[in-house]
């Protein structure tokens, strides 16, 4: 789960974290107000779960309260597109209004976990900003990664490394081991998958400020941080994703044409492939689980039917703890809800399996195709979606 920028800076201001003055706004009113105790000069930050935002004009400075109002006006309401976005581009319904800061120098500083090696890495650049990603393309090392042994954890000696490697000394440096210590702290307590402040900036009287952030919580661990779950912004997310997270369906959208319903995520994933193989485009990745009851396998069968990218259905099922002959009649139901005959092609094996494929042959009036093997299946749905591509 991502967090919001002002969420994020509020977050590590917990933790001991200097951050910029500001104000979260929601209409053009509230962003002169917000401007005016600034004194007109002021920048204004779209809140977004997305980055690019600088480069996308979702970022502008100001230097008056009507051109903050302006800047306000064309923003929120607005989407978003970012070079992180899809063409849609994301829902602006909140500004942040911060003060201008001097700034001497910006650098780079993430804490993230590292999937190659199974542990977390702090990651730090000298030259931090909105080009990071060329920096780290181009010039790899004006980059420091540290893997963080997880028997050892991250020691003021490591951030002291660091600090040098940003050239800070004095206060400065000690004022760096710190920060990078409570960033730690704040990320182990928080079961946060990603801690990014970018940049970090010396300000011009010799103070560190986050001057952004990102912070991503695993969403496994939400259920022990409770104040940080609430903070999710549905807004920001897919609509079909917030209900089927709702039913607690594991569904990720996709760019296809082709839903697929499926029960294990390895075996989803198999049919992903097998789809792409045969040359048809995934709509979603969606997991009903191993032991869904029925609410949930029709809510699962509604979702699908009700997106209007998805032309045709790939349900692959493995009856084990979920019976196949319920898949069936939840299909069923799903259809008549939703009033669809889109073609649907159903390979199920396992539990009651015959008995699910004959309550599906007898329903002449919906378009489902039986088929036996994964392989055949998602054959037959891509040819079947053939003439209209």
């Amino acid at each position: 789960m991502k967090l919001h920028e002002y969420q994020a800076k509020a977050l590590l201001a917990q933790y001991g974290v200097v951050i910029p003055r500001g104000q979260l706004v929601r209409s053009v009113d509230e962003a002169g107000q917000a401007a005016e105790t600034f004194s007109g000069a002021c920048v204004l930050k779209a809140q977004v779960y997305a980055g690019g935002r600088g480069k996308a004009g979702g970022v502008a400075r100001v230097e008056s309260v009507e051109q903050a109002r302006q800047i306000a006006d064309r923003l929120l309401h607005r989407r978003l597109v970012t070079v992180q976005t899809d063409e849609a581009g994301l829902p602006v319904t909140s500004l942040l209004v911060e003060e201008l800061v001097p700034v001497a120098r910006e650098l780079y500083l993430s804490l993230t976990l590292d999937r190659s090696a199974g542990r977390y890495c702090l990651i730090a650049s000298a030259e931090g900003g909105m080009d990071i990603e060329q920096t780290a393309r181009l010039t790899p090392e004006r980059v420091r990664r540290l893997t963080i042994d997880p028997l050892v954890g991250l020691r003021a000696f490591h951030a002291r490394g660091i600090a040098r490697f940003f050239n800070l000394e004095g206060d400065l440096g000690d004022a760096t081991v710190s920060l990078i210590l409570a960033l730690y702290r704040c990320f182990l307590e928080k079961d946060a998958s990603l801690l990014e402040i970018n940049p970090l900036v010396v300000t011009a009287d010799n103070r560190l400020m986050a001057m952004d952030a990102k912070v991503s919580i695993d969403d496994s661990a939400l259920f022990r941080q409770h104040d940080l779950a609430g903070l999710k912004d549905d807004s920001q997310y897919d609509p079909l994703e917030v209900r089927a997270a709702r039913s607690d369906i594991a569904y990720i959208k996709m760019d296809g044409r082709i839903g697929c319903l499926v029960n294990g995520a390895g075996l989803a994933m198999a049919t992903l492939d097998m789809l792409t193989e045969c040359g048809g485009q995934p709509a979603n990745f969606l997991d009903v689980g191993g032991g869904a009851d029925q609410d949930k396998v029709r809510e699962a069968f509604r979702i699908l039917l009700e997106d209007p990218s998805v032309d045709g259905i790939l349900v692959n099922i493995f009856g084990g703890i979920m019976r196949c002959d319920l898949i069936a009649e939840s299909l069923i139901a799903a259809a008549a809800a939703t009033g669809s005959h889109i073609p649907i092609v159903v390979r199920m094996a396992g539990a009651r399996r015959d008995e699910g494929r004959r309550i599906l042959e007898e329903q002449t009036d919906l378009n489902i195709v039986w088929q036996d093997g994964l392989a055949s299946a998602a054959n037959a749905i891509v040819k079947l979606l053939a003439p209209s591509t």
